[in-house]
């Protein structure tokens, strides 16, 4: 068994409160759930406007379609409309 996780952090520049912050989050996180069947929410910067932390998880039992999948994500992440992609961790275990 083979477990990734991902941590994004996001810049969303155009929020002025945290329900234009979940909007934006919303959106990303239900299109990635269902296009990867992947866990993902909200895991820290919960009370700032414009920073977002989003942890992943993946369970599978090839570790290469696990990296490869993750790292689409992140592909995904970058394309994120009204946010910017500012870090991210991957790691598996």
């Amino acid at each position: 068994m083979v477990v990734g996780t991902l941590r994004l952090s996001l810049l969303i520049r155009g929020a002025r409160s945290l329900k234009d912050k979940r909007r934006v989050l919303r959106s990303f996180k239900d299109r990635v759930r269902v296009r990867f069947n992947v866990s993902i929410a909200e895991v820290d910067a919960q009370g700032s406007h414009q920073r977002a932390e989003l942890g992943v998880a993946m369970v599978a039992n090839d570790p290469v379609y696990v990296t490869s999948v993750l790292h689409k994500l992140v592909d995904r992440a970058r394309l994120v409309r009204g946010a910017e992609l500012l870090n991210y961790e991957v790691e598996m275990r």
